[in-house]
């Protein structure tokens, strides 16, 4: 993620990281021909982001491998070095499944609570952006009850999460993405990414009193069949919470045909300014409805990408929401599975009338 809450992004590198950098370093002064140093040359993009904090979003991240430090030590060493209490924008990225020299989620958050006095201005916090290229699936992304975060950082004006709903751990622990926000008066910017998001969770968030709030964004369900469903997203339709809403991002839905049809009849789509519903599993059917229902035509951006519409409809809708001036993508569309590619039922031992699941949202683990 190059940049976070309108700022370029520069990590803080842990102990292990800047071990590896000479280790490298040391490869390439080998393969030249030239010593090993002894020491990493000056980092100028670091020294400015040092010297002017308030400028970059920072990301704290351990490696996976070797003497890493843990994270009390890490954030320690950080608001040593750093001047923290200018720093307005916080990326906690993969500080608790690297090793077992790391902490869970829960005690990093509880860290980060205990040193937040070193946080004054921040009002912009990501935690949990672990890049899927490390742990291969947002499933294997352990996650918290983020709620002391917000209580803790009133100033927050835009706060993001990504993890699993819930894992378990046998005989040790289970952890659970959990939201309970009764109230914040200054949160603009909320952002939910799991590859199946809890209906309970998503319940909890539109619960809360959130009176600035403009942009929503979750990310609902898995091809299981046991994310959240148009049902649990009632309290939201009316237009009732969230009365500064702008952006609605319901992504990754299982059911996007369902999603916009309740949001054709929903009051809070008349006062949207941007509606996305990609990464989902829209086909024919909710596109027409998208093209039988005037409102949508309010928008400013519609973004569809990653559907299963069908070549002739995709084109429709691109053309018929470009010529309405609305700013529309309906790029990557996805085949349907056919058939003929999958093992015949009666030589893979599934029950009699099992069908391949054709339409899945883009994170499904």
């Amino acid at each position: 993620m190059p940049e976070f809450a309108g700022l370029e992004t520069i990590d803080f590198p842990s102990t292990q990281a800047l071990a590896v950098k000479l280790l490298h370093a040391g490869f390439e002064a080998e393969k030249e021909g030239r010593p090993k140093p002894d020491s990493l040359p000056p980092d100028e993009r670091f020294a400015a982001a040092k010297a002017d904090p308030s400028a970059f979003a920072w990301r704290l991240r351990l490696e996976s491998g070797g003497d890493e430090e843990c994270f009390r030590d890490y954030l320690e060493r950080f608001v040593s070095e750093i001047d923290t209490t200018v720093i307005t924008a916080l990326i906690i990225g993969d500080c608790w499944n690297p090793g077992l020299a790391n902490d869970w989620p829960d005690e990093v958050r509880d860290l980060l609570i205990e040193r937040s006095a070193e946080f004054p201005a921040l009002s912009a916090l990501f935690f949990g952006e672990v890049i899927v290229m490390e742990t291969s699936k947002i499933s294997w992304v352990a996650q918290t009850d983020v709620s002391p975060l917000l209580a803790t950082f009133p100033r927050l004006t835009e706060f993001a999460v990504r993890g699993a709903d819930h894992m378990t751990f046998p005989g040790i622990r289970t952890c659970r993405l959990a939201w309970n926000v009764p109230r914040h008066e200054g949160l603009r910017r909320l952002t939910l990414q799991s590859h199946r998001l809890d209906p309970v969770v998503v319940r909890s968030v539109l619960a809360s009193e959130l009176p600035a709030l403009e942009h929503l964004e979750l990310f609902l369900g898995s091809a299981d069949n046991d994310g959240a469903r148009p049902a649990d997203l009632a309290p939201l339709l009316p237009g009732t919470v969230f009365p500064a809403l702008k952006y609605l991002g319901l992504r990754n839905g299982q059911d996007t045909d369902e999603l916009v049809t309740a949001l054709a009849d929903a009051p809070i789509t008349r006062r949207l300014a941007a509606l996305d519903l990609s990464l989902g599993t829209l086909t024919d059917k909710g596109a027409r409805v998208l093209l039988d229902t005037p409102i949508f035509r309010n928008l400013d951006r519609l973004d569809l990408h990653h559907h299963y519409m069908s070549e002739e409809m995709s084109e429709r809708v691109r053309a018929q929401f470009t010529d309405a001036g609305v700013e529309v993508n309906t790029n990557h569309r996805q085949e349907l599975d056919d058939w003929d590619d999958w093992r015949d039922p009666e030589d893979s031992g599934v029950e009699d009338g099992w069908e391949p699941d054709s339409h899945s949202p883009a994170i499904i683990d």
